[in-house]
């Protein structure tokens, strides 16, 4: 695809003190029970249309970040508002009725919304996963009755990852055979977007030791308990809690393989990867941009530097010139990291998968360190007014550095010396 989506600044407004809607402890399921799917059909959008929608709710999402993050006032209507765009619809398959968008313009997406709120735009992560999942895996059924849901609105989170547990892929929750069927057992932590989702996908073992697969099962039903105790520095209003299974029945036709996914050439990892990069390239690009504006509108000048403005001073202009080049180089990063994975969709194979998760190895590790980079001179260029409490500029640094931690980039960077150096791919294991 050859059309470019550039980074378009979103610039954060002056924080307006309102009531704070939602308080921690309030009944966010009762809150998505009620508003979660619009009345209408979200509309089915062309790539122009998806990147423009994506930059319209970006923009209306920086109005209220600063007040959300300070408050942690969870995002239930900005995620109806997205629910309604068709923005979480547009990677379904056209041979069931979506839009079926490049990566390219996904990566844009994510990237736009993450400039105006990275909480909101991280929330969606594992339901574009999770969908790709399906394609990968879902029988012809479960993808008309899934992809079905994600038409009409509805939501998928996450409940994958677990606490405790030697290492982030030692996974100890079951499906073990019960009634005909099967039953869940577990606890998961780090579950970013079950707390407001529709369906939650549980990664767990098709018995005690056996292969992994995802069980599908909806937000309310019996067994099911999501408990918002995300207490994280940064990205506050994820709702990033735990889930805890107990009993859950799960019939058949709402199961589906995961371990068979990487049985072969795939971009299943490279995509859930490449949407973390375009997160935090987009905290970078917020920062930059609200530094910028606090520059000219706030900052004094030092008077050394012997001009009327902190905007004239060339070591700020130095500075916001380096901070340009490492943002600018990021989001190019992202974009080219976008046309590997679509470039590899469009012809599997180990040349082009491996191809596409070194693209989108140097996205993470360059955005990795621009959003944690940027965030910080931000304060350097802006000065001692800067640092007020009451601005709330330090999300930006909270946000991308808990974000950052997601995975480590210097297994992303070990994986392109290793290629560098004598051709080796990265392993084909999902890291989402």
């Amino acid at each position: 695809m050859s059309t470019s989506y550039a980074a378009q600044p979103v610039v954060e407004q002056p924080v307006v003190e309102e009531p704070v809607l939602e308080e921690r402890g309030t009944s966010v399921r009762t809150a998505v029970e009620e508003r979660g799917t619009s009345a209408s059909k979200p509309p089915v959008l062309t790539a122009e249309q998806a990147v423009c929608s994506a930059r319209e709710i970006g923009t209306e999402l920086a109005e209220g970040a600063a007040r959300r993050d300070r408050d942690r006032e969870l995002p239930v209507a900005e995620l109806d508002r997205l629910s309604a765009s068709g923005l979480l619809a547009i990677t379904v398959p056209a041979e069931h009725g979506g839009a079926d968008l490049p990566v390219e313009v996904v990566a844009e997406v994510f990237r736009a919304l993450a400039q105006g709120d990275p909480s909101v735009a991280q929330i969606p992560h594992s339901h574009f996963v999770y969908v790709n999942a399906l394609r990968e895996q879902g029988t012809h059924e479960q993808q008309a009755f899934f992809f079905g849901e994600v038409l009409a609105g509805k939501r998928f989170g996450n409940a994958q990852s677990e606490t405790g547990t030697k290492h982030v892929r030692d996974i100890r929750t079951t499906l073990t055979t019960y009634d005909g069927g099967y039953r869940l057992d577990g606890v998961k932590g780090y579950c970013t977007g079950a707390q407001f989702a529709h369906w939650i996908p549980v990664l767990a073992h098709l018995g005690v030791d056996g292969p992994l697969h995802v069980a599908w099962v909806e937000r309310q039903a019996p067994g099911v308990t999501v408990t918002d105790n995300w207490d994280g520095l940064g990205q506050r209003t994820t709702a990033s809690g735990t889930v805890e299974l107990e009993g859950v029945a799960v019939d058949h036709d709402r199961i589906t393989p995961y371990h068979l996914t990487f049985e072969g050439p795939q971009t299943f990892g490279a995509f859930a990867q490449l949407l973390h990069a375009a997160l935090d390239t987009g905290i970078a690009r917020a920062a930059l941009e609200d530094a910028a504006a606090f520059v000219r509108s706030k900052s004094r000048p030092y008077p050394d530097a012997g001009v009327e403005r902190a905007a004239d001073d060339p070591l700020i202009v130095h500075a916001f010139g380096e901070m340009e080049v490492q943002v600018r180089g990021t989001e190019a990063l992202l974009a080219e990291a976008a046309r590997a994975v679509d470039r590899a969709n469009a012809d599997l194979n180990d040349t082009t998968t491996g191809a596409a998760s070194l693209a989108v190895a140097a996205a993470r590790a360059a955005s990795t360190a621009s959003s944690v980079d940027v965030a910080s001179r931000l304060f350097e260029v802006s000065g001692t007014r800067s640092a007020l409490a009451s601005l709330n500029l330090d999300r930006h640094w909270r946000n991308a550095r808990t974000h950052t931690l997601h995975d480590p980039a210097a297994w992303k960077v070990q994986h392109l010396g290793r290629h560098a150096v004598d051709g080796t791919l990265p392993p084909r294991h999902a890291q989402i």
